[in-house]
């Protein structure tokens, strides 16, 4: 992955309904170019899909830290969560806990199932959850 291949995720990152022709334009190559990049990149597993954010009004998210017990590998974990509906994001981290989950529902009650269903996956011991108010 090199510069104009960041360049092509940032721009992703920031629209994931741009089109070829206007990322074409950004980087400054050729639509088939673009078209090329962004199937090597999904290729090589650094897209890993394509996904829609809920506006903050018309949703719900939290972040759930989890505390996983110690005789699970914590990787078989991430992958079990991040298949889950509603998860956006699953992060292994430092610190306190394991892993740091985003969740995203059309309400809260929708958040909320997710977090049960993550509660019932083998290997979590304890989550701690934070419902978002307000996104910068």
């Amino acid at each position: 992955m090199d510069e104009i291949d960041q360049e092509i995720i940032d721009i992703l990152k920031q629209d994931g309904r741009a089109s070829y022709v206007d990322i074409a334009k950004k980087t400054r190559l050729s639509e088939g170019a673009v078209r090329k990049r962004i199937s090597a990149l999904i290729q090589a597993s650094n897209i890993k899909k394509f996904t829609i954010e809920l506006g903050f009004k018309t949703g719900a998210r939290a972040i759930t830290l989890l505390s996983i017990n110690p005789a699970y590998p914590t990787s078989k974990i991430s992958q079990k969560l991040v298949r889950l509906s509603n998860v956006e994001t699953v992060h292994e981290v430092t610190g306190q806990y394991d892993i740091v989950v985003t969740i995203s529902g059309s309400s809260i009650t929708e958040v909320n199932r997710c977090i049960e269903e993550i509660r019932t996956v083998e290997g979590v011991s304890n989550t701690n959850t934070m419902i978002i108010l307000r996104e910068w």
